[in-house]
């Protein structure tokens, strides 16, 4: 599975708890066959134990098969579950590079930049993709900032650049996608943006036009506001597509 070619491709979520929560989500998940799934792991109650988060990784990754993982640990600011230091998040992130579950690893762009740096190498070292992301779930930044941002991730090696803000208004929608279509030309690496929320569901189909590689649709509990069903997202993207 290759992002940044042809349609934008479609990611599911799984937000379970437990263990046993986590499978069961993939179970209901594998059949449906997403291109990709995040298992957002700010979720897991024992994700602090690595033994534990280790063992579930490869329960999951041996239940979805074929369809690639990304690990995401949301932290508190950015609109995840749990609050972690930064020693904390970086040792989680590097216990599931090296685990050998994941196929990509989402970091936060805006932590110590040398920490990041060398949290993307270590993931390059384990052929663990990079995608590094920011959110803002108060506003959307002018569209100078977000390019700035998603710029900065490229530099900073990053093999996809996210950005997920919070639209007031339909000019801030207009403003994500017009800093998607930016950076998108600017940029060689592929991108992920969305605009959150009901005012930004168009953002989330409309990525073959203004250069979003990737989109987040729901089988069952979503993960962030405005994410569409998995269903209804195949047939808007398709409907969308670009001839």
């Amino acid at each position: 599975m290759t992002l940044g070619t042809g349609r934008p491709k479609i990611a599911v979520p799984i937000t379970g708890k437990t263990a046993s929560e986590i499978i069961d989500q993939a179970k209901t998940i594998a059949p449906k066959t997403p291109d990709l799934v995040e298992w957002r792991i700010d979720f897991y109650e024992d994700v602090t134990d690595a033994q534990q988060l280790v063992t579930t990784g490869k329960q999951l990754h041996d239940t979805l098969g074929s369809i690639p993982i990304l690990t995401t640990f949301r932290t508190k600011g950015e609109g995840g579950e749990l609050q972690l230091s930064d020693d904390q998040y970086f040792e989680i992130c590097k216990t599931v590079i090296t685990a050998g579950f994941t196929d990509a690893l989402d970091v936060e762009r805006y932590h110590d930049e040398a920490s990041v740096k060398a949290l993307v190498n270590k993931a390059h070292e384990n052929q663990v993709v990079v995608i590094m992301s920011n959110h803002d779930f108060d506003k959307t930044p002018d569209q100078t900032d977000i390019v700035g941002r998603l710029t900065s991730m490229v530099e900073l090696g990053a093999d996809v650049a996210k950005m997920a803000v919070m639209p007031q208004s339909a000019d801030d929608v207009l403003t994500l996608l017009a800093a998607t279509n930016q950076a998108h030309q600017e940029l060689d690496q592929p991108l992920i943006t969305m605009s959150m929320g009901d005012l930004g569901k168009v953002s989330r189909i409309s990525g073959e036009v203004f250069g979003s590689c990737l989109s987040f649709g729901s089988v069952g509990a979503g993960s962030a506001p405005g994410q569409i069903s998995l269903d209804d997202l195949r047939h808007d993207l398709n409907d969308l597509k670009l001839s």
